[in-house]
This record gives structure tokens, C-alpha cells and sequence, in this order.
């Protein structure tokens, strides 16, 4: 599974529902996907949330991004990530 950092920003909106019965709903959903769930961190500066996850395809991380969104009004934007070993040995190939 690849992993993808989803980096969020809360709406005013999304303030309001902040609960452990929402984050619960969004492991979930992420599961659906055939997604795992790595680590949820909350964040001081330009984004609000990072949620690190391992997920099947990119077609199911855009899913999860736009699922998320639409369930918690966060705005996400999600990118794929390689581990720094995995990145040094990609760019050796070239």
C-alpha cells in the first residue's frame, strides 16, 4: 500500500463538530476504502490536521480525500509520500 499525507484546514464549520465520535467515523471511513490509518496529528501553523495513512490505490486516496471532506467539511489536500530510504533509492536508479 502506498502511504499519503492528508493535510487539513478547518472551516468554521468544522470547528463545531470537533468530537472523538467524528475522528472515529473518518478511521472508518478510511477503512472502507481498504485504507489504514498511521497517526492523526493536530497542527499549529498553515494547516490544521495532518492524518497519515496507508492506502490501496490513489483512486481510493482521492475517495478518502473528498470523503473526508464532505463528511467533516475539513478541506483536505492529500499527497502520496516516500520513505527517505525509498526516495534515495529511486533516484540511485536514475
Amino acid at each position: 500500500m502506498a502511504t499519503f499525507l492528508m493535510l487539513g484546514k478547518y472551516s468554521t464549520e468544522a470547528l463545531k463538530g470537533i468530537s472523538a465520535a467524528r475522528t472515529k467515523k473518518a478511521t472508518a471511513l478510511i477503512e472502507k476504502l481498504g485504507g489504514q490509518v498511521k497517526g492523526i496529528y493536530a497542527l499549529l501553523g498553515q494547516w490544521d490536521l495532518v492524518c497519515i495513512v496507508e492506502m490501496p490505490s490513489i483512486e481510493a486516496a482521492m475517495q478518502a480525500s473528498v470523503g473526508l471532506s464532505k463528511m467533516t467539511g475539513i478541506g483536505f489536500t492529500t499527497a502520496p509520500a516516500v520513505s527517505v530510504e525509498e526516495f534515495d533509492r529511486l533516484m540511485a536508479e536514475k
